[in-house]
């Protein structure tokens, strides 16, 4: 929920706490719903390892982690862009099925981000 217009007050620790209870909710209804973001998270789980090991300082180990991460951010945000397309019905209609198709191609680009950024990277050392 939202902050009020008028409220300039920081959270307090039991807000934080709520939002934080909040957004485990999300990330386990994503986890039980979504077989695309269970894949993706046991590829993570494979290849962070594997990416602290290859990258040769910390940027490159962010940059190779990061995009990984990056893909489980988008596919949580269209997982919830296809949760409300589907709250107004299951009736086909173009502006559903754009949506859709939207969030798609966004984790679409996390993924082709994902091996650009380990091409980027890694591709070098190979061919050296």
């Amino acid at each position: 929920m939202a902050d009020s217009i008028d409220s300039h007050a920081p959270r307090s620790p039991f807000r934080v706490w709520r939002a934080f209870q909040w957004s485990m909710q999300g990330l386990s209804a994503t986890w039980r719903l979504e077989s695309s973001f269970r894949l993706e998270v046991y590829l993570f789980l494979l290849l962070a390892p594997l990416a602290l090991w290859l990258g040769e300082n910390g940027v490159e180990r962010a940059i190779l982690v990061g995009s990984l991460m990056l893909v489980l951010i988008v596919e949580v945000v269209n997982s919830a862009v296809e949760a409300v397309v589907d709250r107004f019905g299951s009736e086909w209609h173009e502006m559903a099925k754009r949506a859709k198709d939207m969030g798609s191609a966004a984790v679409f680009l996390c993924d082709m981000n994902v091996l650009a950024c380990w091409g980027l990277i890694l591709l070098p050392r190979v061919l050296a």
